[in-house]
């Protein structure tokens, strides 16, 4: 047999091919299959082309020629999920607005391809995109899909929706005769027809989810608040809209008008929900929606404006140093109330890479580490569409196996560094 030692090289865990028609057994000391469920002990888990064969108590001996990843030292669970990441950048304020016009879509390609290896390499086995202009994500999704670049699995958005002037507006902060040059992907829309054609669009491109913006938003550089910023019969459009060609429709909303707006219409999940009050937990609970809150964003906030004071223009500084200071009062409220709550960061405004800083956040503001590891594997699969597929280390599922040192049910930090991920049966990082 082949034995792959959890201390070998990425290089060397990534060159070693499995044998016997690609059967790997990876022998864990301690396994979480099933978030939400008490972990095992000594377990044997066998990967054949990809996918969980079997998942036996005990140390178990494998089949002659099979690949032997030793993880017997290690507490292994399921890949991660990432529901809310922005690829395609992880910077921000006028530094970002100046690479918009700047950087061009090829450079944008490369920045995503970069940041989706990173985002593997910290755990994190599939991501959903929500958003990014020019679409590059859409064919890294696909070319991730088909073993030319590594990457986590990828859900995609395709190009957010809002209306004019509102948070996925690409002209706001620019001189006005510039408009025309970067609104480029008709992914703003003004009444229920404008908005009907916008989805369809983003659906002609190929999306697996929908991602629209109700409110405000915290990057917006104009100084219109963090409410609604649509009419109910427009929002009715999306959300209707999307159903109709069988996507989700994830919901960028602050305020709670916005948010509410979003849920009465039937939406799939609302990401931020800053501005939560009991009325909006409850309509959460009784529409089924996820809540997916994104509170690391503060970190890439807290460190630019450590790193340049002026990183931000002032009317989005003044919005940064609010959500700072209100950060995770929304998430402890809709724990409290039963909302189903699925892991998400905003990679992009924080940093790529370290996708594992929300579970710390999490925690500090109601969860316990179960039911944070619930939300990034479990619950966000469900988000996804995905539970057929991830989740779980279960047999018929595809092998999306990660492990570190250290007990994440008694301490989520050691999330922070994960030395062993496969995806797809294929070893990515393993020491």
């Amino acid at each position: 047999m082949l034995r792959i030692l959890v201390g070998l090289s990425v290089a060397l865990a990534i060159a070693v091919p499995a044998a016997a028609g690609d059967v790997t057994v990876i022998h864990a000391g301690k396994l979480l299959d099933k978030p939400g469920k008490p972990p095992r002990g000594p377990t044997t888990i066998i990967v054949r082309d990809g996918k969980i064969e079997s998942v036996t108590d005990g140390i178990k001996s494998a089949e002659s020629g099979a690949a032997v990843v030793d993880l017997s030292d290690r507490f292994v669970l399921p890949g991660l999920i990432d529901s809310h990441v922005h690829l395609t950048s992880d910077k921000a304020g006028v530094e970002a607005q100046l690479l918009s016009v700047s950087a061009s879509i090829p450079a944008n390609a490369y920045e995503a391809a970069a940041n989706a290896r990173k985002t593997l390499e910290a755990g994190f086995t599939t991501v959903r995109n929500l958003g990014d202009r020019f679409g590059v994500t859409l064919a890294l999704r696909d070319a991730v899909a088909a073993g030319k670049v590594p990457g986590p699995r990828i859900v995609d958005a395709g190009t957010s929706i809002s209306t004019t002037s509102g948070h996925m507006d690409p002209t706001l902060g620019f001189r006005p005769e510039l408009a025309d040059a970067m609104d480029v992907h008709d992914n703003l829309c003004d009444g229920v027809e404008s908005c009907r054609r916008a989805v369809r669009m983003q659906v002609r491109r190929g999306v697996d989810v929908i991602k629209i913006a109700t409110t405000g938003g915290v990057n917006s550089r104009i100084g219109a608040g963090l409410g609604r910023q649509m009419f109910d019969d427009e929002v009715k459009a999306l959300v209707d809209t999307a159903h109709l060609y069988g996507k989700k429709l994830a919901v960028h909303a602050h305020g709670a008008d916005g948010i509410a707006m979003a849920l009465r219409a039937g939406a799939d999940s609302i990401e931020h929900g800053t501005l939560m009050t009991a009325d909006e937990a409850r309509l959460f609970v009784r529409s089924g929606a996820y809540y997916v809150a994104t509170l690391s964003t503060v970190n890439g906030y807290i460190e630019r404006l450590k790193n340049n004071p002026d990183a931000y223009t002032p009317e989005v500084k003044a919005k940064i140093e609010w959500r700072i200071g209100i950060t995770g009062k929304s998430f402890r409220l809709a724990h409290d109330h039963g909302v189903k709550i699925a892991f998400g960061t905003d990679a992009g405004v924080s940093m790529h890479g370290r996708n594992a800083d929300e579970f710390e956040l999490m925690v500090k503001h109601g969860m316990t580490p179960a039911e944070a590891l619930t939300a990034a594997t479990v619950s966000a699969a469900d988000l996804l569409g995905l539970s057929d597929q991830v989740g779980t280390i279960e047999p018929g599922k595809r092998a999306d196996i990660v492990a570190v040192a250290g007990d994440p049910l008694d301490d989520v930090t050691v999330l922070k560094s994960v030395g062993f991920v496969m995806k797809d049966g294929k070893v990515y990082k393993g020491s």
